[in-house]
């Protein structure tokens, strides 16, 4: 058996390091998917800035990374707990900062056959949808 020199871990140390500092730096973050679940959170693991969403908006994007065409909602003009349809076409990504809870359908009258999610409305960022959404609903806190 071999046994490791001070001299060879120190050199195995400093490649790592080096290795390392060509990667470059990207926030991390926890994707929410699988359909069903409730209160995951999500962030942007690509975004270094966050796309502009004003306090009290649900902001979605037909594109993944927030890019895409935008379509906002304020939560003074939303129906609590109705199904709101998006217009024509599906959306990829979004982020809530309605301050309440928002669940997003595949189904675009949100019905609970296909694929739906549901995020916290604490400033969630989410890049990418793991289906496509047609519709949400915004619930009582």
């Amino acid at each position: 058996m071999r046994t490791w020199t001070t001299a060879r871990a120190t050199t195995l140390a400093a490649a790592l390091l080096a290795a390392t500092a060509l990667i470059p730096a990207t926030a991390t973050g926890a994707h929410a998917t699988g359909a069903h679940a409730t209160g995951a959170h999500a962030t942007g693991a690509r975004a270094a800035a966050a796309p502009a969403c004003a306090t009290g908006e649900l902001c979605l994007w037909t594109k993944p990374d927030f890019k895409g065409t935008k379509q906002t909602y304020d939560l003074s003009t939303l129906s609590i707990n109705s199904c709101t349809a998006l217009p024509a076409g599906t959306y990829q990504s979004l982020i809530n900062r309605t301050g309440r809870p928002v669940t997003t359908y595949q189904s675009d009258v949100c019905a609970e056959t296909g694929e739906f999610q549901t995020y916290p409305g604490d400033g969630v960022l989410l890049p990418q949808s793991p289906y496509q959404v047609r519709a949400f609903k915004v619930w009582e806190t």
